[in-house]
């Protein structure tokens, strides 16, 4: 068994693209090619068609590509089982995430990591943390940081590690939203929600939250735009389009603080955890898990002391 010819399968069945398959594999785009035709000689069956334009698998490739994710997470246990160190461990794992939650967390896991594991990689891919469920239950992340949601996925299992209030965010900026949060705020009243221009992200708990408690409370302000990821409800508030409603963890992380406010009128949103998830059953990779156990001794610490990392970062 090529199981470096299966490893380079399966990353070509992600990229869809001999060229950024080779750089990631460390190869050339011609030994892709070799690889992918002993692996096509091998079992008679063309796996991939190519054209001018795109790469795509072929119902067999699609087939072969559940054997060959199994054989590797089969070789990778066996090679764990006879290793004889936690030193000797070696491979990479995918982690996806937002900019502010990878950060954040892999932070505080990293060097526990890299301590124990020397010879695992991370392979980290950043976007929108709503996102990343999907992205594990479809087989494309070994891992992602994500928002606990209400209802876990029953394949999933789900590692906390921070827990991040939500608050109500506008804009410092003289603007019309802050002359009109000014006026609230001066006569200790509540804002016209129907001249509160509104920021969302796409998805998200936040989003979900923010907009069942409007309906709770019957109030439809004006949606000024829905955008991709926290961050950029952040930056789009900074910039004296609306308010909004973000967790905490991204402000404290966020380059535009200084040109936001915390606002009043919203302290009812449940709080939610962040943290690390996976497929149950791919917790018996062991290099997933080495980071799972590395994530485990971080969310074991006291409290304080995270808190007080947290407050350092």
């Amino acid at each position: 068994m090529d199981i470096r010819a299966y490893q380079t399968f399966l990353q070509l069945a992600e990229t869809l693209h001999f060229g950024k398959t080779a750089a990631q594999c460390h190869l050339s785009a011609s030994a892709v090619s070799r690889q992918l035709q002993r692996l096509e000689d091998s079992v008679g069956q063309t796996l991939v068609e190519r054209d001018n334009r795109q790469v795509r698998l072929t119902p067999a490739g699609r087939h072969f590509l559940i054997y060959a994710r199994k054989a590797v997470e089969a070789w990778q246990q066996v090679c764990h089982d006879l290793n004889a160190s936690p030193a000797d461990l070696s491979g990479e794992i995918s982690v996806y995430g937002s900019v502010t939650a990878s950060y954040s967390v892999l932070t505080h896991i990293l060097p526990t990591m890299r301590s124990r594991y020397p010879g695992v990689e991370l392979k980290l891919r950043t976007g929108d943390q709503a996102d990343g469920l999907q992205r594990v239950l479809a087989g494309q992340e070994d891992c992602a940081i994500i928002a606990q949601p209400d209802v876990l996925p029953a394949r999933l299992a789900f590692q906390p590690l921070q827990h991040t209030p939500l608050h109500l965010i506008g804009p410092c900026m003289p603007c019309a939203v802050s002359e009109h949060l000014d006026q609230a705020l001066a006569t200790t009243s509540t804002p016209d929600w129907q001249q509160l221009p509104v920021v969302l992200a796409e998805l998200g708990l936040a989003r979900e939250r923010f907009l069942a408690w409007l309906k709770q409370e019957q109030l439809s302000p004006p949606i000024y735009a829905q955008v991709a990821g926290h961050e950029a409800v952040v930056a789009m508030v900074s910039l004296g389009f609306g308010v909004a409603v973000v967790p905490e963890l991204v402000i404290r992380h966020s380059p535009a603080r200084a040109t936001i406010r915390c606002l009043p009128w919203l302290s009812e949103l449940a709080a939610f955890d962040i943290g690390l998830c996976a497929v149950q059953e791919r917790l018996k990779d062991p290099l997933l898990q080495a980071l799972w156990g590395c994530a485990e001794h971080y969310a074991a610490l006291p409290r304080t002391s995270i808190d007080a990392a947290n407050k350092d970062n």
